[in-house]
């Protein structure tokens, strides 16, 4: 597997990743009424912030987003988000992204990274947790879970 940075060729096969995780709204807060342009402006990341994506042999299996957390004084803390094809779950692409974005923010300067909305039911907490992720809070039943309704929306961090 091999992570490069994001193209505007890449698009076309980076939109039905998201599509399908917007489309199941178990894992991320994102309107599924978004229409695709909306939805390419809010994935695709701009200076300093960065798009990749995961692919093999040509085939991309997954992507990440990172930059600054905030702007001005919150700037030397990092976040992230990722998306990872449904048929390429379980198989290593979400820690090889991952571990690409911490490598990345440590590289940058950064002090630690930080996800500010995790929905505590995805699957993606224990991998969160095993690479040094820490939950430091929990927004209760922020987030409208399709088939377990309310649930909480972590905030997780870790020192770079």
């Amino acid at each position: 597997m091999r992570i490069r940075e994001y193209t505007g060729a890449d698009w076309d096969q980076v939109r039905p990743i998201l599509d399908e995780v917007i489309e199941a709204g178990d894992t991320f807060p994102y309107d599924p009424a978004w229409p695709a342009e909306v939805r390419h402006d809010v994935w695709v990341e701009r200076p300093p912030g960065r798009t990749v994506v995961a692919e093999v042999d040509g085939r991309i299996l997954g992507t990440a987003k990172m930059g600054p957390n905030r702007p001005g004084p919150g700037s030397h803390v990092a976040t992230a988000s990722y998306l990872v094809a449904g048929a390429a779950r379980g198989r290593g692409v979400g820690r090889a992204l991952v571990e690409h974005t911490l490598d990345w923010a440590r590289r940058q300067g950064y002090a630690a990274m930080q996800f500010n909305a995790v929905v505590e039911t995805n699957p993606a907490v224990e991998l969160y947790r095993r690479l040094g992720f820490s939950v430091v809070g929990t927004v209760p039943e922020a987030f409208s879970h399709p088939t377990r309704g309310r649930v909480g929306l972590h905030v997780m961090h870790r020192f770079l």
